[in-house]
């Protein structure tokens, strides 16, 4: 029941009697839809992901090559003396290679066991094309083993690939390489018993500042010629090395004539002396190297492409040992001085120095030769 006097309530959601419907909210998806259905006639859509073209595949160097079967290759590396073994199904593919194609540094296999079908290898640590390089804490020789196929009989072509392997043998320096206890490989009292195989000495002309070796061999007469001589152990304890006489001639051989000899008496460095030029050996930097000039000369009779040879005996004993009159370095400047410890060691040097009759002096040498050198006016 209504109450008295009020007229009844419209029913929501209906619209007046005799009044337009207004535009209702229920309309306007249909409006958005034509909207929508309208655009999409006119102006269709012309966009897409642009195509990325892939790239030509190129085969890698691992895919180009064939690659050496795990496990063909073994090495043992000794005190002085690496033993390389190589299987003959070297590239792993059932093909047996020929022994006589497969060297290691240029030497040829030195064994061959034709029912293991293992080829055997066997070189000292400095031969076979070694090379020797050397960090702060070890000594590293490295061989390359080289194989290469040939073509089959009576056709040029071959059915194996080419292939090489790098065999690297690692040293500890100043230690023994044996997997024993280390122990010193000699005594300190008796250092100067140098075993000349298991030391490495250089010589080389050095630039002004003594920072690389010196690319040409070209001087004029009177410059100076800067040169380091080095040693390099084995494994022996830390060295000292010593210029123990040095001589120059015209060609390679020390016992030509004419003859210069400017180092003598287990390092007198005599130039100066004998032609008041500045030659002298300069302080150490280092146990393992030293460092001496020499003033430029010419033989007569000279000529336009006059070339000298400089051959000198290197030197080495323990660097804790003490200098004395056979391990020395001395230049004349004034008197005779020593590049390192006392100048008394230097007074043998007008005379004659002392050579310990125990030992064959030689023995402990290594010869180094420099040339030729090109000394123009």
């Amino acid at each position: 029941e209504q109450p008295v006097g009020q007229e009844p309530s419209e029913p929501v959601g209906e619209q007046p009697v005799g009044q337009e419907p207004s535009q209702s909210v229920a309309q306007e998806p249909v409006d958005l839809e034509r909207s929508q259905s309208k655009q999409t006639s006119e102006n269709p859509l012309t966009w897409s992901y642009p195509q990325v073209a892939k790239p030509e595949h190129r085969p890698t160097v691992s895919e180009r090559l064939k690659q050496v079967a795990a496990n063909s290759v073994s090495a043992q590396c000794g005190e002085s003396v690496v033993r390389v073994q190589v299987n003959q199904d070297l590239l792993g593919i059932g093909r047996l290679i020929q022994p006589e194609r497969i060297t290691l540094g240029g030497c040829a296999a030195t064994e061959e066991d034709a029912e293991a079908h293992v080829i055997t290898f066997e070189s000292e640590l400095h031969g076979c094309g070694s090379e020797l390089t050397m960090t702060e804490d070890v000594l590293i020789y490295t061989f390359t083993l080289v194989y290469e196929p040939k073509p089959l009989a009576n056709t040029s072509i071959v059915k194996t690939s080419a292939a090489m392997v790098d065999i690297e043998c690692h040293y500890l320096r100043n230690h023994d390489v044996s997997s024993n206890a280390l122990k010193p490989t000699w005594i300190p009292n008796i250092s100067n018993m140098v075993a000349e195989e298991l030391l490495y000495f250089s010589l080389r002309l050095m630039t002004a500042d003594w920072q690389f070796e010196r690319p040409s061999n070209h001087y004029y007469l009177g410059d100076i010629i800067n040169m380091e001589a080095s040693v390099m152990p084995y494994h022996h304890v830390p060295l000292r090395v010593f210029v123990d006489r040095c001589v120059a001639t015209l060609a390679p051989d020390v016992h030509t004539v004419p003859r210069y000899s400017f180092i003598e008496d287990h390092g007198c460095l005599v130039d100066a002396k004998l032609t008041g030029s500045s030659s002298q050996f300069l302080s150490r930097s280092q146990d393992d190297k030293i460092q001496f000039q020499l003033e430029s000369f010419r033989f007569q009779p000279q000529n336009d492409s006059q070339q000298l040879y400089i051959t000198c005996h290197l030197k080495a004993s323990a660097a804790s040992s003490p200098i004395d009159a056979e391990n020395k370095a001395c230049s004349f400047t004034d008197g005779w001085k020593a590049a390192g410890g006392d100048d008394l060691v230097c007074g043998c040097c007008d005379s004659s120095c002392a050579v310990s009759k125990a030992r064959d002096l030689d023995s402990d040498l290594g010869e180094a030769t420099l040339g030729p050198i090109m000394v123009q006016e």
